[in-house]
């Protein structure tokens, strides 16, 4: 099952106490303060790992909780700390605050480390407080507690190009002819039920990823069609393919749908860079190509069949071109 938000707790361990002991010896009847400080608590990080691709185990387990720092002992002997505990997560996990929404780690890179709770400082034993005028202390701090955190859990795909379309239009299609992806792909409505990533070789040992979300629908950006669970996963990437059926009676109110539920969940949607491309071509016999309120001239639109492979080394190289202008 695939699973894209959750939320957790997570609980630094406290810190030890420090201890109040006073040395004691054969002919030493008097020995002062040797309490030893207390261990500090665990603390939690979290590290991204390309080996996940779900947060379906955050359903089951809610809270992590590092080990607690040990009391300290006679002896001057310091309590042991916490282990320090690593929750891994998958690449591209956001990671926020549930009561503020500051986000916390955005983990966008393989390996990526970062402390998200620490654990409790230990507390000092009597022996720090043992000064020229208190030369038997009988006292010692308590261990602090560690920090406590209600954190969400927020995994947005990490890809270069998006693809963005209505149900059955030919996404699944498309990215399984472009990469070595197999998502589900079948004559009807939501076939896809999740975000599926494929790599998509180019000339010259080049490469990008590209991401087939599901299907939108009007008033995807409210949830309809579970689209806010969706949309999301387009937010990172830096080109926007609006795949679009040449065969539909209102392909400009189409594209308009389109556009209007990108801004309404994201404003910055709207501002990536974008092509228009014309899917199912080999349903179409007339040559060439035109559809009405579309300038068949410009870069920005392609048409294409992802079932023969029509016009796909055209949508490639115009791809390149906006990813690659700068090389």
């Amino acid at each position: 099952m695939f699973v894209d938000y959750a939320e957790i707790e997570v609980i630094a361990g406290k810190g030890g106490d420090g201890a109040v002991s006073f040395h004691r010896e054969k002919y030493v009847p008097k020995g002062g303060p040797d309490g030893g400080d207390g261990g500090d608590g665990g603390d939690i990080y979290v590290k991204a790992s390309n080996n996940l691709s779900t947060l379906l185990d955050f359903r089951y387990k809610k809270v992590y909780r590092a080990p607690d720092g040990q009391k300290g002992g006679k002896n001057n002997k310091s309590g042991e700390s916490g282990e320090s505990i690593i929750v891994k997560l998958p690449v591209g996990t956001v990671i926020a605050d549930t009561e503020s929404g500051h986000v916390l780690a955005d983990l966008t890179e393989n390996e990526m480390e970062i402390l998200i709770a620490k654990g409790g400082k230990g507390g000092k034993g009597n022996a720090r407080f043992k000064s020229p005028t208190h030369q038997t202390p009988r006292k010692a701090e308590s261990g602090r507690p560690g920090e406590r955190k209600k954190i969400s859990l927020e995994l947005k795909s990490i890809a270069d190009v998006g693809l963005v379309g209505f149900p059955n239009v030919g996404k699944s299609t498309l990215l399984s002819r472009l990469s070595a992806a197999r998502p589900k792909i079948a004559d009807y409505p939501f076939t896809t039920k999740v975000p599926n990533l494929g790599i998509v070789p180019l000339k010259g040992y080049r490469s990008f990823v590209m991401a087939d979300i599901p299907g939108l629908i009007e008033g995807a950006h409210k949830g309809r069609g579970m689209g806010t669970q969706f949309l999301r996963h387009i937010q990172r990437t830096k080109i926007l393919v609006y795949l679009l059926d040449v065969t539909s009676s209102q392909p400009a109110a189409d594209l308009a749908v389109l556009k209007q539920e990108m801004e309404s969940f994201d404003k910055s949607l709207i501002n990536k860079p974008s092509i228009t491309a014309f899917n199912k071509i080999d349903l179409v016999s007339e040559r060439p190509i035109r559809v009405e309120g579309f300038n068949g001239g410009s870069d920005s639109i392609c048409y294409i069949s992802a079932v023969t492979g029509e016009n796909i080394e055209l949508l490639l190289e115009s791809l390149s071109r906006i990813l690659f202008k700068d090389d």
